[in-house]
């Protein structure tokens, strides 16, 4: 079977709403909003580039405006207030900004396959240059260890 035509739908039990906030050592990871619009764009910007290289996907290759992803958010809170994803904004502490996490229906970000199938939610991220010089980007796969294939960020 074809399965690329497909979505494996991201669903939680009924008696389960998804955290508007998350935290995991010394970051606190919050639901992504128009008001993180600044800092998101100047997030993206200065890593572009870097998100290229470890995210991929479908990602703007050039500098975004205001404007556009003034757009990308109001989707995100949406989509996060109607369950279809959830994406957060991650930050230290001390509330430096560090970048974003996704939690994807599968199919939507990547065809889905048979393989697919065994996994619940698809997983991405990534961080500013320098949150990623300072080791942030590998400590997103160890906020919930064993739970998620490493090299495929499926869960």
């Amino acid at each position: 079977m074809d399965y690329q035509l497909f979505i494996k739908k991201l669903i939680l039990p009924a008696s389960l709403t998804a955290p508007r906030r998350l935290f995991y050592e010394d970051i606190e990871a919050t639901a992504i909003t128009r008001d993180d619009l600044r800092e998101d764009v100047a997030g993206i910007n200065a890593s572009v580039a870097l998100i290229e290289r470890t995210r991929g996907g479908g990602w703007p290759t050039e500098p975004v405006t205001e404007e556009f992803n003034f757009v990308d958010l109001v989707w995100h809170e949406q989509e996060f207030r109607e369950g279809k994803s959830f994406t957060y904004v991650a930050r230290t502490a001390d509330g430096t900004y560090l970048g974003c996490c996704y939690l994807y229906s599968l199919g939507r970000r990547t065809p889905l396959s048979e393989e697919l199938l065994r996994y619940d939610v698809d997983v991405s991220w990534w961080v500013t240059p320098a949150a990623y010089a300072q080791g942030y980007y590998v400590i997103a796969p160890r906020m919930n260890p064993g739970a998620c294939s490493s090299r495929q960020h499926h869960c």
